[in-house]
């Protein structure tokens, strides 16, 4: 029995799919008599439109849908050249070829590509389905069934929720089977099903029979569970495939190797989110099997640079597997997704065993707000994330959530009170808020002031209106308070772009614009500021003390314990001078010093700034 599973633009041209890899080592360890090839013709796609170009459509979602949109609907051209357009903004789009271009580029790869290929003893073809990828997969199992009219033609993947899943095997006749959630085991036993060992494909396998898709799985929202407990039993990942591929393009690329510590989440409250529909609970690798994947992936194909693919590390295993990495003196960079780390230490710890860049888990800066999206960390620990990671050199990425629905205007005025001591920090990134199917916005409406879910605007552009009225969508629309909390929030916005133009035009981005050196008794800060010359800062004695006794969050109380030579009138004050003067942040929860420690340079090397100087009062 031959298999091959392919994964369509717009997956990230310079990493192999780690769901095509799984699922083949997996096949392959099951049954000798499963022979199984994966595809990756995004590759070829990022050729044929180049790199650079592919690179800025694979970053935004609704562009590359757009593009595969418009071959899938012709009659849909002009709307979908309009969601490009929208979706990318003015600057990118000049940069690029004109939309009809790379649409045409898209179309004759994929008929080159299919032409090259050899499906007639294939007795199965799958489609990995995830973010952006379905128009295309959809127009290539199309134009594969035209080749091949009697191949069974299987998708599946993260946007293949049970009630997605149904509704596409409603709509699209080329598509055979449907898989939900976890893909190992009912891609097994859909193919011992075909193979005709078994008289039912089993769990989290919808079809069609008779030509007509099955309506039993309608009503579920989530899928089975028919998911390995032990992700330790998995084989390693097999990308040599991929690599083949790589090197018969000719395609000039470091490849960045994804790795999976990791399935769902283990917080998975938070009230925005529906990445884990096709999850069915938390599971993890061990530290010491996910060492051995590592060894294994960068000793055979030569590759320094790893993303975790998780929706969050687990913290404890994470601990072990870095803390083991620091040892080895190997140049390794990683990206990883994790919630706020309560703890300097933690930060060093990851940094030391390779975690390059890390994007947290912070969302708001007003506790309100985090308390409606149900994050479970408070806007003190949010910033202390960011002041940690950019302390312990880990370059900082994650998103600010803005318009979310019932947002009131104290929420956005803490918001934009924070945005002024986060200045030193790198900037995150605006996020309106958009209503996923399944998440727990979605599944009770009301709550959030939602008062009718319908399909989003861009997918009533790119879809005829008789194909998406039958369609369940991934992204939905929540109509309510929307144009309201984009007036609100609008502010924001400006703020945060005035944020990352601070931090665009800073003449040296190797030193923290917020940081400190320290003389044994008292302590210098040096703190940049937008437009105008940096200032430095002295801190002798005693302020010293209290600076650095709040290099982590702390109560007031313990402060005034730690430093009990002080009263609490005295102490409000100096503290409330430190806070005008944007080196700390302080809120009822406690208060937190802003400025990360820059190491000393030998005095043969070191000039002053030609800064103004102010003197903080010594207690």
């Amino acid at each position: 029995m031959r298999v091959v599973l392919i994964s369509m633009p717009w997956a990230i041209f310079n990493r192999p799919s780690i769901q095509l890899s799984v699922l083949q080592a997996y096949l392959r360890g099951q049954s000798g008599e499963i022979t199984v090839e994966t595809r990756h013709p995004y590759l070829e796609a990022a050729q044929r439109i180049g790199p650079r170009t592919y690179q800025l459509i694979s970053e935004n979602n609704w562009a590359g849908e757009a593009l595969y949109s418009s071959l899938l609907f012709p009659e849909r051209r002009d709307q979908a050249r309009a969601v490009f357009r929208q979706t990318l903004g003015r600057k990118i789009v000049r940069s690029l070829p004109d939309f009809d271009v790379i649409a045409a580029q898209l179309d004759s790869h994929l008929d080159d590509w299919l032409e090259r290929q050899d499906f007639s003893t294939c007795s199965l073809a799958g489609f990995s389905i995830c973010f952006s990828q379905l128009p295309g997969s959809i127009l290539a199992a199309g134009r594969l069934k035209k080749r091949y009219p009697r191949l069974p033609v299987l998708m599946g993947g993260s946007t293949c929720a049970p009630a997605i899943g149904t509704s596409l095997l409603k709509v699209f006749p080329v598509i055979d089977f449907i898989i939900t959630g976890e893909g190992e085991r009912p891609l097994h036993n859909l193919c011992r099903y075909l193979a005709g060992a078994t008289p039912h494909p089993g769990p989290n396998v919808l079809q069609r029979p008779n030509g007509a898709p099955t309506d039993g799985n309608e009503a579920k929202e989530y899928p089975d569970n028919n998911e390995i407990p032990d992700l330790n039993r998995l084989p390693l990942p097999d990308f040599d495939d991929y690599f083949a591929e790589l090197k018969q393009i000719g395609l000039p690329v470091f490849p960045t190797l994804p790795l999976e510590f990791s399935r769902g989440c283990w917080w998975n409250k938070c009230s925005f989110c529906n990445l884990n529909l096709q999850w069915c609970g938390y599971r993890c690798k061990k530290s010491e099997r996910m060492l051995l994947e590592l060894r294994h992936l960068q000793n055979r194909y030569h590759c320094l640079d790893f993303t975790f693919t998780d929706n969050v590390l687990p913290p404890r295993e994470a601990d072990r597997f870095f803390r083991a990495l620091q040892k080895d003196g190997h140049d390794l960079h990683f990206f990883g997704e994790i919630r706020v780390l309560k703890n300097r230490q933690t930060y060093e710890l990851y940094q030391r065993g390779g975690l390059h860049t890390v994007q947290i888990g912070i969302e708001s800066f007003s506790n309100p707000l985090l308390q409606r999206l149900n994050k479970g960390t408070r806007a003190l620990d949010n910033i202390a994330a960011m002041k940690f990671a950019t302390a312990a050199g880990i370059k900082l990425e994650g998103n600010l959530i803005l318009e979310f629905p019932g947002s009131t205007q104290e929420q956005v005025d803490e918001t934009m009170r924070a945005l002024d001591f986060v200045l030193p920090f790198p900037p995150l990134q605006a996020a309106g808020f958009f209503l996923g199917h399944g998440c727990p916005v979605w599944g009770r409406p009301r709550d959030y002031g939602v008062e009718a879910i319908l399909q989003h605007p861009y997918n009533r552009k790119l879809y005829p209106a008789a194909v998406l009225s039958r369609l369940v969508m991934l992204i939905k629309y929540g109509r309510g308070d929307r144009k309201h909390q984009e007036r609100l929030w609008k502010p924001v916005r400006e703020k945060m772009r005035a944020w990352a133009e601070f931090h665009r035009q800073r003449e040296n981005a190797c030193r923290p614009p917020l940081s400190y050196r320290d003389g044994g008794d008292f302590i210098i800060i040096r703190q940049e500021r937008p437009g105008r010359p940096a200032l430095q800062h002295r801190l002798r004695g005693l302020s010293r003390k209290i600076y650095l006794a709040c290099d982590q969050p702390v109560a007031i109380k313990e402060l005034l314990h730690a430093c009990n030579s002080i009263t609490e009138e005295k102490l409000s004050a100096f503290l409330a001078g430190l806070e005008q003067k944007r080196l700390l942040f302080r809120d009822r929860d406690g208060c937190l010093a802003l400025a990360v420690r820059q190491p000393g340079k030998p005095a043969a090397t070191y000039r002053l700034d030609a800064s103004n100087s102010t003197v903080c009062h010594t207690l």
